[in-house]
């Protein structure tokens, strides 16, 4: 997760401390951000969906005893903050109590929805729990985004969501994934935004897992990400220069890194790259994600690499989480977490290995099978990743 507004513009915001500062991927005690799949069902059908959730009850899913026990250990553990995902959380029977646990332990809890349950009551009931931050997705225009979400209403669902968690004084912010049936809606996006009052956006990269698989055809092309990436700069940057407080954000492909230090060099400001290169190195790029600072645990209790990455680490049913975790036998855990030595093709061989740190190994598998191969999505040339960073003055 790549912060453009504190790399571009110097604005940081509470969360960079899971960033930037922390000690990168050589800090022997860095406890990862969780995201809990706390249950599949869905009440919608989206298209990319990582979990191929729908409207069914799953078998196995944790119990309510199971959940407090999971956050008991998180709690003690000291995981810097709780994702609460799906599915679609909110249409878990017992999650309010969950919340509430999580919570009431200290952790730092955070929700990840469609929006579409969330009605006055339930936004009052999420601020009063103690819930941080609430993470509402949105593919742009009502057309679009109910095609997305394979459901008519959903865009006006959200959009009612949203206008609940503002009322209710919550922090809210925008998701959006990046297709062929997004990308042409992005100044429209940024109107929402205006109009809606947020103040936090997460542009998510396209990744292969789940329904997600069959997007491929219509992930955006190399140049498509580059043409993405410079509109959603300057729409930022508009919104910066007239003093709009907006946090926009980069997820799962850590290749945005380098190509902001690219256009900083290219802009003649060196000085300016050669923060960014300390950033980014700070932050540790993909190197410092799945299995690293972040963890999945999916709704039957398996933990698991990140939310997109199902290999199989454990259960927490067997082993606490923190055990898991922790665990110096395990075996992919520990490539993971020394992994710049095994990438492969043009992710072995890039002069930006210290600032991607590989970008996102589940895209590498869900387009080859190989976690350690290149990732298909990055759209920096040849020319670009033989010399790296060497353009700048040693670090």
């Amino acid at each position: 997760m790549l912060n453009c507004t504190k790399i571009m513009h110097g604005q940081g915001s509470i969360s960079d401390d899971l960033r930037y500062g922390r000690g990168g991927v050589a800090k022997k005690d860095r406890k990862p951000v969780v995201v809990w799949t706390t249950s599949r069902r869905c009440n919608l059908r989206c298209l990319h969906c990582y979990t191929a959730s729908e409207d069914v009850a799953y078998p196995g899913e944790l119990s309510t005893d199971e959940g407090y026990a999971l956050l008991d250990d998180l709690a003690a553990f000291g995981v810097p903050a709780l994702l609460m995902s799906g599915g679609e959380p909110l249409y878990r029977p017992d999650f309010d109590k969950l919340a509430r646990r999580a919570a009431g332990l200290g952790l730092r809890v955070t929700l990840s929805t469609n929006g579409t349950l969330i009605d006055q009551a339930k936004a009052a009931l999420l601020k009063e729990i103690g819930v941080t931050y609430v993470g509402i997705s949105l593919d742009g225009p009502r057309e679009v985004h109910d095609l997305f979400r394979q459901k008519r209403g959903a865009f006006d669902g959200a959009i009612r969501g949203v206008r609940h968690c503002r009322a209710a004084d919550l922090k809210v912010g925008l998701r959006l994934t990046l297709t062929q049936h997004t990308y042409h809606g992005l100044d429209t996006l940024f109107e929402t935004i205006d109009q809606e009052g947020i103040e936090r956006v997460c542009f998510y990269h396209l990744v292969y897992s789940g329904r997600g698989r069959k997007l491929q055809s219509v992930d955006l092309s190399h140049a498509e990400t580059r043409d993405a990436l410079d509109r959603i700069l300057a729409l930022t940057e508009e919104r910066v220069k007239r003093g709009q407080k907006l946090e926009v954000l980069t997820v799962d492909q850590a290749a945005d890194g380098p190509y902001l230090m690219l256009k900083a060099l290219a802009a003649g400001d060196p000085g300016r790259a050669a923060e960014i290169r300390s950033l980014l190195r700070a932050n540790g790029g993909g190197a410092a994600g799945s299995g690293v600072g972040i963890a999945n645990i999916d709704p039957t209790g398996g933990v698991h690499p990140d939310q997109f990455w199902q290999a199989d680490l454990g259960n927490i049913r067997h082993r606490p989480f923190s055990r898991i975790w922790s665990d110096g036998t395990q075996p992919l855990l520990n490539q993971l977490r020394d992994r710049l030595p095994l990438l492969k093709g043009r992710c072995g061989g890039c002069g930006f290995k210290a600032e991607c740190g590989g970008s996102f190994r589940a895209r590498s598998i869900g387009a080859t099978g190989d976690p350690w191969g290149e990732d298909p999505a990055c759209y920096l040339t040849d020319a670009e990743i033989k010399d790296g960073s060497r353009a700048l003055a040693p670090a």
